[in-house]
């Protein structure tokens, strides 16, 4: 499949959009920002790729406000994963000559206008009766059996909103929520859907995002250093969360797996992640599912800062939805976070994994510099190479449960 990579990156009215402004509006103005730090004029875009859930026919609206006729759109839905589901079928639309110019945007008002009217919840008929408070209650179901079966603590739970924090504090504006976080602090914050109180939970803001997507080719010939696809894969178990098979086990353990496999990389490899984080739990849960710890140990693969700045695992740089931003759907936010790792961090590998829904959809997403790309296959030789007793090992960690360190 023909190689592509991110040429631009931007966001639009983070945290309260100007008044006035539609959703529609933050998206086109993210795109039109992506495309201006790419370099490309908006007549070249023949790519349109959008979902949101104030925008019913998003790819068709963004074209229009851009005023371009593109010769291939999708708006997939699947929730905050859909921007990463967009990236891996905007790598299929311009390897197959469909398209050149690729425009993956978002956008949400969702803070101005209210979250019951940005993000009408539907209820499964079997679970109406109980009139369930979505989505917090499937979190905090998941986060109860975690809980449950492997011992995780509230104040693990609390260790990924005080890490989140503590890079929100580091990034600055536009991110919300910069007051100085104790773990105590949240696990004092009034309860929401036990065991989660508010400082568990996701914000509630207004913003939008956009990537500019070509080929691999083009990319090098553009003024800004490109950010390559390495790999990407998507899978789901369920649409509402009483019909989950299990409420500890998401399909990122199959998403990842496959993106892993295609980068021809494994997650020791990683040197950033960006992960959903729209409970304190999700977190935890994609982690393990993953493969940078075994399952049951998410709880203390965060605990005691190990992810926040000057742990050794950087996760969510900006402080995710958590303390940063969430404007409804968060995965292009978190995909603009892995651009910038690469830009300006200096990181080669960087993932980015999406979730939509009550846990139902995942996308998963391997980012990398130009180094990155030259130097995997010289890793997938070097992984051929090794000894059986290597590899037996490797199977025997990932049954046994040592986790997997960096």
């Amino acid at each position: 499949m023909t190689g592509v990579a991110i040429v631009g990156a931007a966001e639009a009215q983070m945290g309260v959009a100007l008044p006035g402004l539609s959703a529609a509006d933050v998206m086109a103005e993210a795109a039109r920002a992506a495309l201006a730090d790419a370099g490309i004029a908006i007549e070249e875009v023949d790519g349109v790729f959008a979902s949101a859930t104030q925008i019913p026919w998003a790819a068709t609206t963004l074209a229009e406000d851009l005023g371009v006729r593109p010769r291939f759109t999708d708006s997939t839905m699947i929730g905050g994963a859909s921007p990463m589901a967009h990236l891996n079928h905007a790598r299929a639309a311009i390897g197959a000559g469909q398209c050149e110019v690729a425009v993956i945007a978002y956008g949400s008002t969702q803070r101005s206008v209210g979250r019951g009217t940005a993000s009408v919840q539907e209820r499964d008929p079997w679970e109406a009766p109980y009139a369930p408070p979505l989505p917090v209650a499937a979190y905090a179901l998941a986060a109860s059996r975690h809980m449950h079966e492997f011992g995780t603590t509230p104040e693990q739970l609390a260790w990924v909103a005080v890490a989140a924090r503590q890079w929100a504090q580091r990034r600055g504006a536009p991110a919300w929520s910069t007051d100085d976080l104790s773990v105590d602090d949240v696990l004092a914050s009034p309860r929401v859907c036990d065991p989660f109180g508010v400082r568990d939970c996701c914000l509630v803001t207004d913003g939008g995002g956009a990537l500019v997507v070509v080929s691999a080719a083009r990319a090098r010939a553009l003024r800004r250093p490109p950010v390559f696809l390495l790999g990407a894969a998507e899978a789901m178990t369920h649409r509402h969360v009483s019909a989950m098979p299990d409420l500890t086990r998401t399909a990122a353990v199959e998403s990842g797996a496959r993106a892993f496999a295609e980068a021809g990389l494994r997650p020791a490899d990683v040197e950033s992640a960006q992960i959903y984080d729209a409970f304190t739990i999700t977190p935890i849960l994609f982690l393990e599912d993953l493969g940078f710890c075994a399952k049951g140990d998410g709880g203390a693969f965060v605990e005691g800062g190990r992810v926040a700045p000057g742990g050794d695992f950087r996760m969510n740089t900006s402080g995710g939805g958590l303390s940063y931003n969430h404007a409804g759907m968060n995965g292009l936010a978190l995909l603009v976070e892995a651009v910038r790792e690469v830009r300006e961090e200096g990181k080669d590998i960087v993932l980015a994994h999406g979730n939509g829904g009550v846990l139902s959809t995942q996308a998963t997403v391997l980012l990398g510099s130009e180094d990155a790309l030259s130097e995997r296959p010289r890793k997938k030789v070097a992984r051929l190479r090794e000894p059986a007793g290597a590899t037996m090992g490797r199977r025997r960690r990932a049954a046994g449960g040592s986790r997997v360190g960096r």
